[in-house]
């Protein structure tokens, strides 16, 4: 971040109250190997909006730039090892496969979150509706 967690929370409480809550549907599993050992379901029909909401929030206190295109997904596994994130992909591709019910999710909030020191645990900070008001966290 370049700026407080206080000034993001302003930008992103901003920009939420002006996008409408949407509708997405979850594609493939999918995985960023060699890149990272992390597993996902790509965001498929609406992946637009994902994007379009993710490019508004990249600027003042949020702006990063990064080193890859963003696509948007849903994380399904982060490991340590190629060979741990092969295995996962395996088993989730399998369970996805079986997976029975709608696959489309409504995107009605973001969680405002700060990562530990090892990205392995997150602390939620904000939870931010779409075209409401900021709703603070205990």
């Amino acid at each position: 971040m370049s700026g407080t967690e206080e000034e993001a929370i302003s930008l992103l409480e901003g920009i939420c109250q002006t996008s409408q809550p949407f509708q997405v549907s979850l594609g493939d599993v999918e995985n960023f190997m060699p890149i990272t050992p992390t597993v996902f379901i790509r965001v498929a029909f609406g992946a637009y909006r994902v994007r379009e909401l993710h490019d508004s929030l990249n600027a003042g206190p949020l702006f990063y730039a990064e080193q890859w295109p963003y696509m948007p997904h849903l994380t399904i596994v982060k490991v340590d090892t190629m060979e741990v994130a092969a295995r996962s992909l395996d088993v989730a591709r399998e369970r996805w496969a079986r997976f029975d019910r709608p696959r489309k999710v409504v995107i009605e909030e973001l969680t405002f979150v700060r990562s530990g020191k090892d990205f392995t645990q997150w602390t939620d900070l904000a939870s931010v509706p779409l075209g409401k008001q900021l709703v603070h966290l205990p």
